[in-house]
């Protein structure tokens, strides 16, 4: 079977979002290593930080598209850095809840900081509108994909 005209274009672009996603976690760990972390650890800190409340391990891998395990062994290592602690959970016995240490808090600040400089760096001269319409573009191809995954269970 050949793929469609669309269907070859689209190929291209996982392959380039493939490679894009390499270097960002190659950036990230640039960004994040002067302060003890990584750009995994980064990643499960800022679905916490973006909650704006403590929330479980499953929640976080939920929110970020990574298994519960591979989260658990990410929050073990920040708990040991000090960087998050658990909680007790009111709704479940079991499954605590993650909660941001205040060494955490100035940590994303920090990073938030360097991040934004990075960011602004990175934009240079690409449009606000072109950045929002491949946005909107890898939304939608991001939805696609899991209500087919969905569909195939």
């Amino acid at each position: 079977m050949k793929r469609s005209k669309e269907g070859a274009a689209l190929t291209e672009l996982i392959l380039e979002t493939f490679r894009l996603n390499g270097q960002l976690l190659e950036a990230g760990d640039r960004l994040t290593a002067p302060l003890e972390l990584t750009s995994a650890r980064w990643q499960v800190l800022g679905a916490i930080d973006y909650e704006g409340r403590p929330i479980t391990v499953a929640q976080i891998g939920r929110r970020m598209g990574l298994s519960r395990q591979a989260v658990q062994r990410i929050i073990n290592a920040l708990e040991a850095q000090g960087f998050v602690r658990f909680t007790d959970n009111p709704d479940h016995k079991r499954a605590k809840l993650v909660e941001l240490t205040p060494r955490c808090v100035q940590t994303i600040e920090k990073l938030e900081a360097v991040q934004t400089l990075w960011a602004n760096a990175l934009a240079g001269d690409l449009s606000e509108a072109a950045i929002k319409r491949t946005t909107n573009l890898l939304g939608k191809i991001r939805t696609r994909c899991a209500a087919m995954e969905e569909d195939n269970k």
